[in-house]
């Protein structure tokens, strides 16, 4: 996590810097097609940026008591309102996970009241709109290099390297 840290999330940091600081010469000179050209890179970097931020926050040792449905009482009793149980959410979720292409991520989010949704997002947008995210979970391919032997379901290793189920 240390390498993912100081160099994957901080390599979005630097390269939004350098975007936002092109950007903002784009505006001072009034070149639109510039500041087109570069709204692709902030919103990558932009929400690399996001996203790992609320990622690291949702880290916890495992033995940790926040680790607990019974440390978030209130939203355990709103997943099993909406989704019948823990384990009917966790399904749920892992299918929505599961069937992003490529890489993405996957988020609970809260409408702010007692509405919350599974909702994935492609490669590094974030969320964006009136929802809060309550979790989110990194499905970029990184997760799953040969190094650490777990493929993404469905994938198999072959030869060194991943290789995504076809269809």
């Amino acid at each position: 996590m240390e390498l993912h840290h100081s160099k994957h999330h901080q390599a979005y940091v630097t390269n939004l810097n350098k975007a936002v600081q092109s950007y903002t010469t784009a505006t001072t000179s009034g070149d639109i097609a510039a500041q087109i050209a570069l709204q692709p890179a902030i919103r990558f970097n932009g929400g690399g940026h996001i996203n790992h931020s609320l990622f690291w926050l949702n880290l916890a040792p495992t033995s940790s008591p926040e680790t607990s449905p019974d440390a978030a009482p209130k939203l355990t009793g709103a997943i099993k309102m909406i989704y019948g149980s823990l384990e009917s959410f966790k399904a749920a979720f892992s299918t929505a996970l599961l069937g992003i292409q490529g890489s993405g991520w996957g988020w609970l989010v809260s409408d702010g009241g007692d509405k919350l949704r599974i909702v994935t997002t492609k490669d590094q947008d974030p969320v964006v709109g009136g929802e809060t995210v309550i979790f989110g979970v990194d499905m970029w391919e990184h997760a799953y290099y040969l190094q650490v032997r777990r493929p993404r379901a469905g994938h198999r290793v072959l030869r060194g390297c991943v290789q995504a189920p076809p269809g």
